[in-house]
């Protein structure tokens, strides 16, 4: 049977009492022993443990924690119990209150800060590669033999044949939904004759083009990412480079003329079936024959405006292409890496294509392309 632990005070000549301790300090056999050296009035020199017959951890911080408030030495402790009381001691130290959580002003301002700080260096990278692309495309023009004929046929096939069946769904859809909504306004104004304006115009000169570099960049552009970026954590890029093949001329210049290529025929393509769409349903709840539509087609849409959607979709496919490469080019670590770079460059490459988009419609208004 554990024997409860004691103190008794003994008053000293030299000034200062001493606590003789008895008993087991141990969690079982403390009791009220903590409360009790609480009360303890007057100096206390010395802490007597000569007479303790066991103490654990927690009696030894209780006699530390004493000895530590009062300023009073420990002794009497055996061997084995020193040294369990002095790894107490030693394992003492202050607590590190959390830090003052910022205030939401603070939060926000720093949240935009690292927003823009990644912003701008997501920027210099894709310059950067974009720059490593056009040197790469030099070095394929002077040494032909190095193109690979087969690899960007392949890459036709992929990223214009297989697309065809989706994009054109998705223009026909459009060119209804833009008749459909444009027919309702005009009829306010006894003018729905103009939807094959609206129709022919924003097919044409804007939506065709955009929707199919949207498209595309979900499809291909997210395919060019997640393909390099298998790569490079196989280390397939890293043995291209050891065999003395360009990963840029081997895997980029491909993508991004078959890209670049595609995308202009494909933007065509949308606006025919967008344009078709739009007739279907102006002959179908206007009455307008095709015959009509087709003729009023010649007479209202400019050729400015097919020359605009044109010239938009190169560019609109280079970026589509570098910003997928670029950020498959990016994955490093674990197969995590794929997946968020590929959803990045989708993101990106959309945001991009808007932007440019924006600034050709301004860039078109100047120079008289209305």
């Amino acid at each position: 049977m554990s024997v409860l632990a004691d103190f008794e005070r003994v008053d000293s000549d030299s000034g200062g009492a001493v606590l003789r301790f008895t008993g087991n300090l141990s969690l079982a056999s403390l009791g009220d022993l903590p409360d009790r050296l609480d009360r303890v009035d007057g100096q206390v020199a010395r802490l007597d443990l000569s007479q303790v017959a066991r103490i654990d951890t927690v009696g030894a911080w209780v006699i530390h924690r004493f000895a530590r408030d009062r300023e009073a030495a420990v002794e009497g402790l055996q061997p084995a119990s020193q040294h369990l009381f002095d790894q107490v001691v030693a394992a003492e130290h202050p607590i590190e209150l959390p830090p003052k959580p910022e205030s939401p002003f603070v939060h926000l301002l720093a949240e935009i800060g690292d927003a823009v700080f990644t912003a701008m260096h997501t920027l210099y990278g894709l310059l950067g590669f974009m720059g490593a692309t056009v040197i790469a495309f030099w070095n394929v023009a002077t040494h032909p033999r190095r193109f690979r004929f087969h690899a960007t046929v392949h890459r036709f096939e992929v990223v214009g044949v297989s697309a065809l069946g989706i994009i054109g769904l998705m223009s026909f859809l459009i060119g209804v939904v833009i008749a459909q909504q444009g027919a309702v306004q005009l009829r306010q104004f006894g003018a729905e004759v103009y939807t094959i304006n609206l129709v022919g115009r924003i097919t044409l000169r804007e939506l065709g083009v955009l929707m199919t570099a949207i498209m595309v960049a979900g499809r291909s552009g997210s395919a060019f990412a997640a393909q390099i970026g298998t790569m490079k954590l196989t280390e397939e890029i890293d043995a291209m480079r050891t065999i003395g093949v360009s990963p840029m001329e081997a895997l980029v210049v491909p993508r991004t003329i078959a890209v670049v290529t595609m995308l202009p025929l494909l933007g065509f393509y949308s606006a025919l079936i967008g344009i078709i769409g739009g007739g279907l349903l102006c002959w179908v709840q206007l009455g307008i024959p095709p015959i009509t539509f087709v003729q009023r087609i010649r007479e209202v849409v400019p050729l400015d405006d097919l020359w605009v959607g044109l010239i938009k979709a190169p560019v609109f496919g280079a970026i589509i292409a570098i910003a997928g490469c670029f950020q498959g080019m990016q994955v490093e670590g674990d197969a995590e890496q794929v997946g968020r770079r590929t959803t990045t460059a989708v993101v990106q490459a959309i945001f991009l294509v808007i932007v440019l988009d924006a600034f050709f419609a301004v860039f078109f208004s100047q120079i008289g392309w209305i």
